[in-house]
């Protein structure tokens, strides 16, 4: 990805820098919580049909989807293409908004189909910003969804931006509350582009409470560039964040283990 020169447009530098701000909690979370191990999913196709599956959804709601996908041996693009569009949506009804996620699907399928001719290797393989543009004209695909598949099924280095995201990034004053998309998106990649990887060593100490995490699957352990493997990182943590500390209401700031950056604000020490 090609950096940018200056902080994007609507991000906030009024308090403190943005990209310390990241910084630091990469590395706290890093430290403290150990790989996060998503995506879980086997294959990258297995990515994609998660990625759509999971709009408007939990987790959960999805992991249930795809396991009838699993059974029914239609997680795959042969097994998608077979599958009259009743039998989907009876399969993914689990995840919610079943027909219309059926027909994304189907859509998606016949994306790949004519424009790469049945190759998901090949989509994958396509320069990110040009793949980008091409999944963001898809129906139903929007910058988070597409962002995804770039970064999880395909492993380049793009950040992927959710609402715990920006949920956290606006309570740390990182970011302002208009800020874009692209705005937030291209502020933590300046971020964590010039910051040390998350390694866990035998100096850290992991938090035992830590939230649970899923096992390793074979695409969480897949190769990858160092930086697609931060911004991966950076996208489970703030998942993890959010769900279990940085609620939309009533959030945990005293037991969060990012509590003392609110309460005592950042030091322009080393990350």
């Amino acid at each position: 990805m090609k950096k940018r020169s200056s902080s994007p447009r609507g991000v906030r530098k009024e308090t403190s820098d943005p990209a310390l701000i990241v910084r630091k909690i990469y590395h706290k979370l890093s430290r403290t919580w150990g790989p996060q191990h998503w995506w879980p999913a086997e294959t990258p196709f297995e990515v994609i049909v998660g990625a759509i599956l999971t709009q408007n959804t939990l987790w959960t709601n999805v992991e249930r989807a795809i396991r009838n996908l699993r059974l029914s041996d239609s997680l795959s693009i042969d097994g998608i293409r077979a599958a009259g569009l009743r039998e989907l949506e009876l399969l993914v009804r689990p995840s919610g908004y079943f027909r219309q996620k059926a027909k994304r699907l189907k859509e998606f399928l016949a994306f790949i189909d004519k424009q790469y001719g049945g190759s998901l290797a090949a989509m994958l393989a396509t320069p990110t910003l040009e793949l980008r543009e091409e999944l963001l004209a898809q129906k139903g695909i929007g910058p988070e969804t597409a962002d995804s598949i770039l970064l999880y099924a395909g492993h380049h280095p793009i950040f992927v931006v959710d609402a715990y995201t920006r949920r956290v990034l606006e309570r740390h004053d990182a970011i302002h509350p208009k800020s874009t998309y692209d705005e937030i998106r291209g502020m933590v990649e300046d971020a964590l582009s010039t910051a040390e990887p998350g390694v866990i060593d035998d100096f850290v100490v992991l938090d035992p409470g830590r939230p649970a995490v899923h096992e390793p699957s074979r695409m969480s352990t897949a190769g990858k560039s160092e930086l697609a493997q931060t911004y991966n990182e950076m996208h489970g943590l703030f998942v993890q964040l959010g769900k279990h500390y940085c609620s939309k209401q009533n959030p945990q700031c005293e037991v969060c283990p990012l509590g003392p950056m609110l309460k005592r604000g950042l030091t322009k020490s080393r990350v």
